[in-house]
């Protein structure tokens, strides 16, 4: 995690802390434009199955958040899935958002702008 900010490096906390808790396959967390932070983990109900990226955008839309600027997403894939990719592009606006998407450890294999 060396090359990542100090408020990224939280991200990576909150994401692997929330993955750990319940055990889940990704962990996810983003930092608004006004930099409140929010954390999810992937949801696997019968009736629902959301990606951890995809929870973590609906708990800051649902919280008033008006854009993202960074995210982190943790798990086993490794990897930013296009309808996760496709979900941040739709909160972040036309600025983008960075993504770092790292193993389930937290180790970040990748940066990219989504």
């Amino acid at each position: 995690m060396t090359d990542l900010s100090t408020e990224d490096k939280k991200l990576v906390t909150l994401a692997r802390a929330t993955r750990a808790r319940i055990q889940a396959a990704e962990g996810a967390a983003v930092r608004d434009t006004d930099g409140r932070t929010y954390a999810a983990a992937t949801v696997d109900l019968p009736s629902l199955q959301l990606s951890a990226v995809q929870a973590v955008v609906a708990a800051a839309v649902s919280s008033g958040s008006t854009g993202v600027e960074a995210c982190v997403v943790l798990g086993d894939a490794g990897e930013l899935i296009e309808p996760d990719a496709a979900a941040l592009r739709d909160f972040a606006g036309p600025s983008g958002v960075t993504v770092h998407v790292g193993d389930a450890r937290g180790a970040i294999g990748e940066t990219r702008t989504a």
